[in-house]
């Protein structure tokens, strides 16, 4: 059985660990309001490990989060809405202190589109090793996390720990890159420590400018992506609205996008990872997989929210119907 075969057997097992960062989100409403203007919120689930978790639930997939909250009522709330989506949250710990959870306040706008995110003590990056203890790894077919749980210690360290472990119990492992500046102390620095988790992963999934993160250089993201195949088995690197490119090994895959008239431009990069996922847990090809992937992008970006607006399989498929991805944009 060759590494992506056993990857989708593993997938197929259908029993998912999700490690990082879960948060709030604040919407201005009614949707089209600026932040500034507003008089009413709404609150929804966010932060991309929840949604990515909330992503794959929907389309059949049985996901634990592991994670850290702050002891609060937002904390709280982020339990309320997993536990409503059939996340199991039984590994997620409360932190007391003065660790707050992320909270967002994000527009339903594409132009001069304002995302606020506050992340000063984020909870989830104070997860620690003796928190990787408490796993018993003999429970999971897939682990999967997000690039923020890299940002700084003591997540680094447990999230290495976690990965160190995973691979002893033979489980593939999927890293969303999910770059956010403002929790690094410099671009150099998460360069180093994407390449070094990225030789852990048998699936990376990041865009063009995550690439060029990595590869220190905007310009050579899609060299990197090629370099990083001789290590991790799928290769996604997405370019927007011009497609996305899969490397495994000597096969190469070329996808347009489903375009579609967008409310906001947040929470497509964890549907395409939930529609990617899913769609191998729902017995469907690499290539295809891909394709319902940049669906799942297409549909949340068309609706307020990212945990809710996270579509089942019933309504990508009516959306694949009625919508004809484009073809894959050369540079």
């Amino acid at each position: 059985m060759n590494s992506v075969d056993y990857l989708i057997k593993r997938i197929k097992e259908n029993k998912f660990l999700i490690i990082g960062r879960v948060g709030i989100d604040i919407y201005p409403d009614p949707p089209g309001t600026k932040t500034e203007n507003s008089e009413y919120f709404i609150s929804h689930l966010g932060g991309s490990s929840a949604n990515i978790a909330v992503a794959i639930s929907k389309l059949g997939g049985n996901c634990k989060i592991l994670t850290c909250i702050s002891d609060d009522a937002l904390g709280r709330l982020s339990i309320k809405h997993l536990n409503n989506y059939a996340v199991d949250t039984s590994l997620v710990k409360t932190i007391k202190g003065e660790a707050r959870i992320s909270l967002a306040v994000v527009e339903t706008t594409i132009k001069d589109h304002q995302s606020i995110i506050y992340r000063n003590g984020a909870a989830d990056l104070f997860m620690k090793k003796e928190d990787i203890d408490k796993v018993n790894f003999d429970e999971f077919s897939i682990l999967i996390f997000t690039g923020t749980t890299l940002a700084s210690e003591p997540s680094r360290s447990a999230m290495f720990y976690a990965m160190e472990i995973a691979k002893k119990f033979n489980i593939p492992i999927i890293l969303d890159i999910d770059y956010r500046p403002y929790t690094w102390k410099s671009s150099e620095e998460a360069s180093e420590i994407y390449l070094y988790a990225a030789k852990f992963c048998n699936v990376v999934i990041g865009n063009d400018d995550e690439f060029g993160i990595l590869a220190k250089d905007y310009n050579k993201g899609i060299k990197i992506a090629k370099e990083l195949n001789n290590t991790s088995k799928i290769i996604i690197y997405k370019k927007g609205d011009k497609g996305s490119l899969t490397f495994n090994n000597d096969l190469e895959i070329k996808k347009g996008i489903f375009n579609v008239d967008a409310l906001k431009p947040t929470g497509a990069g964890d549907a395409f990872m939930g529609g990617f996922i899913g769609g191998l847990l729902n017995g469907n090809s690499l290539d295809f997989s891909n394709e319902l992937g940049s669906a799942a992008a297409a549909i949340v970006v068309t609706k307020v929210g990212c945990a809710p607006a996270m579509p089942n399989m019933n309504e990508i498929e009516d959306f694949i119907k009625i919508n004809k991805i484009s073809n894959y944009v050369e540079d």
